[in-house]
This record gives structure tokens, C-alpha cells and sequence, in this order.
């Protein structure tokens, strides 16, 4: 055996060993921290360095990987990036503005809203009220019409709300990205759910929307807070979120969307410039489009963030453009415990790899 297969040799056996490793605790912070089920991988630009399925998807079945999970917020950096490609087809502009494109509203809309803009939205500057799904107005009767009908009169009804009055940075409100959504649905002639799928098939990904176990009752289950597993249902508020925050997907398949975005940030894209997807992550202080951003305490280096809080799973990303690295954490519960659980793990998993 040539000393360059020997070192081969030893540096595989010492991979297997820290990902054996890791599972082991990985496993024992999911049993520690009331997790039913635990997927997580560390990714490269261009290789999965460790990978796991842990616990059970619901009741007396095994985890998978080609298990999905609601992503929840995680969302939005999908419109996001949607939103990119559009831009920079020229379909639209990041300082488009939301009038201009439904002026039919305008007069039925707050005054303090008239200038916002495609950016305004998805980097949450806009001053408009926080929604989600346990909202209970505007209610069902109001809101009518097919799913996308459902988010343009839903997107009416928040324009017509008085502005947040206090002065922030940051404004946290999913309607900022039902407003965007609706925006690119405009420019393109196409429904949410028509971008997704396009997305979807140039990236051999398969997204869904809502709870997985609504279409299919071998699929994932989510938790509440009690572990309480969510029986199949579809929540008609979540049709209205569909741009902020409805989307499931395996960790196989978000694996794909994570790589393209260090591939994009490393200068590796034949579709978006570094430029571009550095404006995406970095652009603005502490958000920017669907990405937020932070200095690691221990490496002091930049990295980029999004998680996914939906109600009963709980998904977070974590993008380290300077060492190449992405985290990927995804649960099936959501819950104070569970989210202690995978920010050990992370911390965990970020000092062995963060190098």
C-alpha cells in the first residue's frame, strides 16, 4: 500500500469514527430533549460530510431520510431566492414598488404604505403589522376566492392596518413576504405554487406545501409542545402564509437548495454573481433577503441564518461561507426543549466542523 492510499486510509477510518461519534450524542440530545424524530447534516459546496435520521416520524415507524418536514420561515429564503432569479431576468426590480403593480389597492390602502417596495418586503423594512396563523382576523368569510385570490385579499385586508408605530430595524412580519409573493406572482402571470414547482424541477428537488402527513399518513408527524402529534389537516391560513412559511421538504432534498447557496457564495454559480448572492446574505445590517447574519462568539466569523418555527416542527440553516460549511437541523416537534436540544447539538456539531 503507496503512504498516499495509507493516509487515504486512516482519514476515512476517522471520519466514520467522528460521525459514529456524533450520531451517538446527536441521538442522545434527541431522547434528552423530547425529540421524536432528528434529522441533521453538515454540508460542503459540494459534499455531505455527515448525515442522520434519527428516532421516529410517528408512532412505531423508523426516521428516513426521505423524510419531510414544514419548514416553516425557512420559507422565505426559497421566495427569496425566487425573487433574485426574477430580478435579475429583469421580470422586476428590487425597488419595484407594490403599487405599481396593484394600484387597483391603493386607494383603499394606508397612505404610510405607498412607497414600499419588493425590497421593503423581503428584507422586513416595512412598517406593517406581524400575522400568523393564530390570528383569529380577518376571519374565513372574509378572505374568499381560489388559494391565490385568498393572498391578494388577505394582502388588501393587511394594507389597510394602521403601520407598526414604534421605529425598529427590522419589522417581523410574514405578510411582508405574502406581499412579495403576490409581487412575483404578478410580473410572472404564474401562482405561488407554479414558481415553487419550476424551482422544484431545475433543482431536482421536490417541495411541498402544508403539513406532509395531510397527502401522505406515512409521512412525517409534527409535535406541539405537549408531543402531541398533529393529526392530517389543511390549515387554510397556512394557504395564506404560502410565501413566508408553508413549505416541506426532506433534508436530502434541502441539502441541494443549501449547497447552491455556498456554491453562489463562493463565486461557483452560473446563475447568480457572488455579488448577488452576497447581497442576498450581507446586504443589509442583520437582515437582508430571507437570510439573517451573525458573528460567530468562538470563530468570529460571519455566517448566515434562517430557522423554521411553524407550530410543530422545527427546522434551522446555518451558512459559514469562509470554512464552507452549512449546518442543517430539522425536528418534528416544536417546543422551548427541542430548541435547546438542537442548539446543543449545533454547538456541537460547529466545533468539530467549523474549521
Amino acid at each position: 500500500m503507496t503512504k498516499t492510499l495509507v493516509t487515504l486510509f486512516f482519514l476515512t477510518i476517522l471520519a466514520i469514527g467522528k460521525a459514529q461519534t456524533t450520531k451517538e450524542f446527536a441521538d442522545s440530545v434527541r431522547k434528552a430533549y423530547n425529540i421524536p424524530e432528528l434529522n441533521y447534516a453538515v454540508i460542503s459546496s459540494d459534499r455531505i460530510i455527515e448525515i442522520q435520521a434519527l428516532g421516529t416520524k410517528k408512532i412505531n415507524s423508523k426516521a428516513e431520510l426521505t423524510d419531510k418536514f414544514r419548514i416553516g420561515s425557512n420559507t422565505k429564503t426559497i421566495t427569496s431566492y425566487i425573487a433574485a432569479l426574477l430580478v435579475k431576468e429583469g421580470k422586476i426590480k428590487w425597488n419595484t414598488k407594490f403599487f405599481d403593480l396593484y394600484p387597483e389597492l391603493k386607494s383603499k390602502s394606508n397612505s404610510a404604505y405607498y412607497d414600499l417596495t419588493l425590497q421593503d418586503f423581503i428584507t422586513f423594512r416595512a412598517k406593517i403589522i406581524s400575522w400568523s396563523y393564530g390570528n383569529e382576523t380577518p376571519t374565513k368569510k372574509e378572505i374568499k376566492g381560489n388559494e391565490q385570490q385568498q393572498r391578494y385579499e388577505f394582502v388588501s385586508w393587511i394594507l389597510k392596518q394602521k403601520p407598526v408605530s414604534e421605529e425598529q430595524e427590522l419589522y417581523w412580519a410574514n405578510p411582508s413576504y405574502v406581499a412579495a409573493g403576490l409581487m412575483l406572482e404578478k410580473v410572472t402571470g404564474k401562482d405561488y405554487k407554479t414558481l415553487v414547482a419550476e424551482l422544484g424541477k431545475k433543482l431536482n428537488i421536490k417541495f411541498g406545501f402544508g403539513q406532509p402527513n395531510f397527502t401522505d399518513k406515512n409521512q412525517t408527524w409534527g409535535h406541539n409542545d405537549n408531543l402531541e402529534a398533529e393529526k392530517p389537516a389543511d390549515n387554510f391560513k397556512l394557504n395564506w402564509l404560502s410565501s413566508a412559511g408553508n413549505l416541506n421538504v426532506n433534508l436530502l432534498d434541502h441539502i441541494k437548495f443549501i449547497q447552491l447557496q455556498l456554491q453562489g457564495l463562493l463565486g461557483q454559480s452560473k446563475i447568480l454573481s457572488a455579488e448577488e448572492f452576497n447581497f442576498m446574505h450581507y446586504g443589509l445590517p442583520e437582515f437582508s433577503c430571507g437570510w439573517e447574519w451573525f458573528i460567530d462568539a468562538n470563530s468570529k466569523l460571519r455566517y448566515s441564518f434562517h430557522e423554521g418555527n411553524p407550530g410543530t416542527f422545527l427546522t434551522k440553516v446555518y451558512i459559514f461561507k469562509d470554512t464552507n460549511k452549512a449546518f442543517i437541523l430539522f425536528a418534528n416537534v416544536q417546543s422551548d426543549e427541542a430548541e435547546k436540544g438542537l442548539k446543543t447539538l449545533f454547538d456541537e456539531l460547529n466545533k468539530k466542523y467549523s474549521k
